[in-house]
């Protein structure tokens, strides 16, 4: 009699287990299809092929940007010194390839050895320097940078680049824009490294309880610095196919890309508590905002309104974070 009983309500909970899983895991995916679905009764201009492959290479920049994003966050850190990074980049790639007309090769090369390099001392200086948290160091890498690249051009832009430099963010395969190529090589590289290699494993454990990580024997400065290491290289890339998109280089260029970067991480499914997150995730994030921003600009919404819409976005998607490790907690 009480297996009887008890028949009927298993089902039901089982029912329930793997609708909360396939929402955790597709729910951000969903948002983009409704999203999309939307727009596309909202306007006839939206779902074109044309509009579509302007989406994909509006995205680049902050695909690339998150995808290097989403490593601090895993640590439960963020690096709010991207935007600058990738500013300081591309003025020494202009300095080289242009007023210095040495070879582009060498220019690109500059390009992402700045981004790297200043990713690396923001890993520096959180772990050697023992700084409280990662808001700390990157709040002031974030000011030099940005001062650097102000003093060495005079706060003067850098236009007239060589093909190669703009060939990424300026070309097509049919209607495929090459920097979403790029973006997809990299996420994959990225997806292989964090569920295939041991650093990636290291990270999602250091994000989910840094003391216990140490504790087990991980080197965890050393995964924090090649963390900071790689977004900064990823601000250097998306540096390379912004000059691309536009010629030139300003020392102003990035501005609050770093928050675009860290929403589209909290969109796609990251914790800010660290330890959760996905790659494709990410990308979805990246892809929800370029299509919120192309879809309100087709609609003809003012640039102040769209900026709120993001904002609530931000929020809305920060509250369910919270209410899931709410829940996690209780559990």
């Amino acid at each position: 009699m009480t297996e009887i009983m008890e028949n009927p309500v298993k089902p039901e909970v089982e029912k329930k287990a793997t609708w909360k899983k396939i929402m955790s895991k597709f729910g951000s995916l969903l948002a983009l299809l409704i999203l999309v679905l939307v727009l596309s009764f909202a306007t006839d201009k939206f779902f074109t092929v044309n509009n579509l492959m302007n989406i994909a290479r509006q995205s680049s920049i902050n695909a690339l940007l998150a995808v290097g994003m989403l490593l601090p966050i895993l640590t439960a850190g963020i690096d709010l010194s991207v935007g600058s990074i990738l500013a300081l980049s591309i003025m020494i790639m202009g300095i080289v390839s242009v007023n210095m007309t040495l070879h582009p090769l060498l220019g690109i090369l500059a390009c992402l050895v700045i981004g790297a390099g200043f990713g690396l001392l923001n890993g520096v200086l959180l772990t050697k320097l023992r700084l409280p948290h990662p808001f700390i160091s990157t709040l002031g890498t974030m000011n030099i940078a940005r001062g650097i690249a102000l003093i060495i051009t005079g706060a003067a832009p850098i236009a007239g680049f060589p093909f190669l430099i703009q060939y990424v963010g300026s070309e097509f395969i049919g209607p495929i824009p090459i920097s979403f190529l790029l973006v997809i090589v990299v996420y994959i590289i990225f997806h292989v490294f964090l569920t295939r290699t041991q650093t990636g494993r290291y990270i999602y454990a250091i994000g989910g309880n840094k003391e216990a990580a140490r504790l087990s024997g991980i080197n965890v400065d050393r995964v924090l610095i090649i963390v900071y290491t790689l977004s900064g290289l990823m601000a250097g890339l998306a540096g390379l196919v912004m000059v691309g998109r536009v010629n030139s280089a300003f020392p102003l260029a990035g501005m609050s890309y770093e928050l675009d970067a860290i929403a589209a991480v909290i969109i796609g499914g990251a914790s800010f508590f660290g330890g959760v997150g996905t790659v494709w995730g990410t990308l979805i994030g990246a892809l929800i905002i370029a299509v919120l921003r192309n879809g309100l600009n087709l609609l003809n919404v003012s640039s102040d309104f769209q900026m709120a819409v993001v904002g609530f976005v931000i929020i809305a998607a920060v509250y369910v974070d919270v209410l899931r490790q709410r829940k996690a907690k209780r559990n």
